[in-house]
Formats: structure tokens, C-alpha cells, sequence
């Protein structure tokens, strides 16, 4: 318990709640706060470790001209599409990037869905897409 009472520990990290002796602050800026809260809201039920890697993703560089809710959107799809899914493969095996989006689609779905979110990639990908394409985001 000792351990999960340290400055920067998982709880205060994700929620902003500080445990029981911790001084009451929100760690980091406005932007990386909005996102943390947008996560919340998003996929309450992300596992700790894929919530850092997903935060981290949203708060890269070329994101920072995003709304915070469509940085970690595009932040939390890309997770998902690399860690959890057949999706390197399917590219080390020659497929375009579209088509093994494409096939990883109902995948990346039901992840989200087990992480309590209501979105779907299939529903949101072009809306994600236009609005980085809109602020010139590059792409990777």
C-alpha cells in the first residue's frame, strides 16, 4: 500500500484523487488533465497500463493541435490496432494499412467494449481522420 501512496502513484496518475496522506493537487497541465478526464469518460474500464500508453500516444507532439477528446480517440484506436490486435502482422504480411484496419476493425471494437466504451472505431474513424487531416496532423 505503501508503494501506491507515492507522488505520481496510478491512482492519483489516472483519476486526479489523491489516497488517503496525499496532498490534494491534479498533476500535470490543463491539456494532459483534459485528457486523462476525456479517457475517463471514454473507456473507464482501461486497464492502468494501456491507460499511461494510451495517454502518452495522445500527448505526442503532433497531437497537440487536436481537442483533446480526438487526440486520445486517435490515441486509444492506435493502441488498440498495435497492442491488442493482429494488426503488425497483417502489415509485416504485406496488406495495406486501410485493409488490416479494415480486419482488426470487430477486434479493436469489442476491446473498447470490454473497456466500457459505447464508440466504435467502424462508426468514427473518418470523423477522427477529417478532423486530424483538418489541423494537418501527419501521419506516421
Amino acid at each position: 500500500m505503501a508503494s501506491a501512496q507515492r507522488k505520481g502513484s496510478p491512482c492519483v496518475w489516472l483519476t486526479g484523487t489523491p489516497l488517503a496522506g496525499q496532498h490534494k493537487q491534479m498533476t500535470g497541465t490543463k491539456r494532459q488533465q483534459s485528457i486523462r478526464k476525456a479517457l475517463r469518460a471514454l473507456a473507464p474500464g482501461i486497464p492502468l497500463s494501456d491507460a499511461e500508453a494510451v495517454v502518452t500516444l495522445a500527448e505526442r507532439r503532433h497531437m497537440k493541435d487536436l481537442p483533446p477528446s480526438t487526440a486520445l480517440w486517435l490515441a486509444l484506436g492506435s493502441h488498440i490496432r498495435h497492442v491488442h490486435t493482429e494488426y503488425e502482422q497483417l502489415l509485416a504480411d504485406g496488406y495495406e494499412r486501410e485493409a488490416a484496419r479494415f480486419f482488426v476493425a470487430d477486434d479493436t471494437d469489442d476491446i473498447l467494449a470490454g473497456w466500457g466504451c459505447q464508440r466504435s472505431v467502424a462508426e468514427f474513424v473518418e470523423e477522427a481522420e477529417e478532423e486530424a487531416i483538418r489541423v494537418r496532423v501527419p501521419r506516421r
